[in-house]
């Protein structure tokens, strides 16, 4: 790895409180075979001695360190905004790389110059024959889902191919992507951001490659420390609408109507059955108040001069809802499940 400005990659690590997973992230970035990169750590006001660690076993690694947690948009956003390299390669502390995921990721990123961003293969960091993401889709009522997530690794995800977008706790940006996109959004500080810049790019022409040769473990929610938890069910029903309301032109909102209230019907019943009712209403509530100022940035974003027509934007939705679907059917299928409702849902809405 480099320490100087002409490294080709700046990695950038949000870090909170996350230093029993910093140490295996690190030494796993070191025996990379790629070294032309910077490490940025950007630590989220941590009192688990996280930046000590780097000071005594990562001299290498460059630091930013906030007093308190301003959520993973902030953190990472930070990184991002030192960078004077042509890539940036988001990563989540609860991961580690196997030793030619970078070296992967980067050759394929300079032999397809007409993507702008690019997902790896994401694999449970304990059970590495089964998938955590295979590059990311998007549900139409307002949410991305990890293709393969929970399925067992198989030659369809063994295939480079386009997807809609990457999941952002390991991704590969060209610098140009955020001078075009922006950078993700402090509002949403945690859960959906990726998304929401998921959206925003294929919403303006931008590409995403998912890289199978490109393989990185993952833990998954361990920040949180569980993927249902009070804050984890607000923060997502927020974030939800705030997806929507920032993104969608108000004739999509006509046009996916059964869409919109069958998935948040669904996400109910689900926060009803965790017994989580009570932080969904407050995530509803903060959704409301803020939606004024998300369909403002909406008319920023997206000025009627530069809108795309409705019927690419649903081409766009719906590819990516079916490939959505069919990955899901596929895991339950694996479980011996029946998949009856998806395939009614597929009839009448695709």
């Amino acid at each position: 790895m480099k320490t100087s400005s002409d490294a080709l990659v700046n990695i950038v690590i949000p870090n909170w409180n996350g230093k029993k997973f910093l140490g295996p992230c690190l030494d796993s970035l070191q025996s990379q075979t790629f070294s032309d990169f910077v490490v940025t750590v950007v630590d989220n006001g941590s009192v688990d001695n996280s930046l000590e660690l780097l000071n005594n076993n990562y001299s290498w690694v460059r630091s930013i360190s906030f007093a308190e947690n301003r959520g993973f948009s902030a953190a990472v956003n930070a990184g991002i905004g030192q960078n004077v390299y042509p890539y940036v390669f988001l990563l989540n502390n609860d991961t580690e790389l196997d030793e030619n995921c970078l070296e992967q990721l980067i050759s394929i990123a300079e032999q397809y110059s007409d993507y702008s961003f690019f997902s790896p293969k994401m694999l449970n960091y304990f059970h590495r024959d089964i998938l955590d993401g295979a590059g990311d889709g998007f549900l139409r009522g307002g949410v991305g889902y990890r293709l393969g997530t929970m399925e067992a690794d198989a030659a369809i995800y063994s295939t480079m191919r386009h997807v809609f977008g990457a999941c952002a706790g390991a991704a590969l940006y060209r610098k140009e992507f955020f001078d075009t996109i922006g950078l993700f959004d402090n509002d949403f500080f945690a859960y959906l951001e990726d998304v929401d810049i998921n959206l925003r790019a294929n919403f303006k022409g931008q590409k995403c490659l998912y890289v199978p040769a490109a393989a990185v473990y993952h833990i998954g929610s361990a920040t949180s420390g569980s993927k249902i938890n009070a804050l984890t069910i607000r923060l997502s029903t927020r974030n939800t609408f705030f997806v929507l309301l920032k993104n969608y032109p108000l004739s999509l909102f006509f046009k996916y109507f059964s869409q919109l209230f069958l998935y948040q019907f669904m996400w109910f019943c689900f926060v009803v059955k965790k017994r989580q009712f009570i932080p969904y209403i407050h995530g509803v509530v903060q959704a409301v108040r803020s939606a004024h100022a998300m369909r403002r940035k909406h008319r920023l974003l997206y000025p009627e001069k530069l809108r795309k027509p409705i019927s690419d934007l649903d081409k766009i939705l719906k590819t990516s809802e079916i490939e959505v679907l069919d990955s899901i059917m596929r895991r339950r299928r694996a479980l011996g499940k029946g998949n009856g409702c998806f395939n009614l849902y597929k009839r009448f809405f695709t």
